[in-house]
């Protein structure tokens, strides 16, 4: 029996439940926001500076859906269904950590995974805070990972790091105030990361 017969021979009843059972839903348009902070000047590489090779950031569990992460009054978390980034948050932040690290000075390069640049160190990168936190009044981000010397036959480890940001967020803030603030908080510990990697002396760490 076709699925067109299979309607018609259904009392009149049960095809007016089956309306009921797909409500009319309100066409709500989603938006999505860009998450891509920029460091505020580009510096010119130093002499001899390393290649750094940045690998796949990764996001903790409840940092993977694409809706944007906000904190409530109670301490729970929601996902805003109609407020979006662009793309998973952790390869927006990989992107622009690259374009950040590059525009350091610290390295001749920052280079991805499958790059045939010969890179001598390696940053393995974890996003483990992007979230809004109005009644709080800030919004926040954080990394964790290390950094690697590579070397022939291994890696070395030479530092690991956590590195957090945040930026101020008014309690009523709507979602556009949100994702600008969490960019905000993430630019910010980009530039702790960089300092941090600036304190191990940057083209010198290479040489060792």
């Amino acid at each position: 029996m076709t699925a067109r017969r299979l309607l018609l021979a259904l009392p009149p009843l049960l095809l007016g439940a089956c309306g009921g059972i797909f409500p009319d839903r309100p066409n709500v348009p989603v938006r999505r926001f860009p998450l891509a902070p920029r460091r505020p000047s580009a510096d010119a590489p130093r002499p001899g500076a390393p290649v750094l090779l940045l690998r796949r950031i990764r996001a903790i569990p409840g940092l993977q859906e694409l809706g944007l992460r906000r904190q409530r009054a109670d301490g729970a978390f929601d996902i805003l269904p109609y407020e979006e980034w662009i793309a998973p948050p952790a390869d927006l932040a990989e992107a622009a950590l690259r374009g950040w690290l590059g525009a350091s000075g610290l390295f001749a390069a920052v280079v991805a995974p499958g790059s045939r640049a010969e890179a001598s160190l390696v940053l393995e990168a974890q996003l483990t805070v992007l979230e809004a936190a109005p009644a709080a009044g800030e919004a926040r981000a954080a990394l964790a990972g290390v950094l690697l010397r590579e070397e022939r036959l291994s890696s070395r480890v030479l530092r690991p790091f956590e590195v957090a940001g945040s930026a101020p967020l008014a309690p009523a803030a709507d979602a556009p105030a949100m994702a600008l603030a969490m960019g905000a908080a993430l630019g910010q510990a980009f530039g702790r990361l960089e300092a941090t990697l600036a304190g191990l002396g940057g083209a010198a760490v290479a040489a060792r």
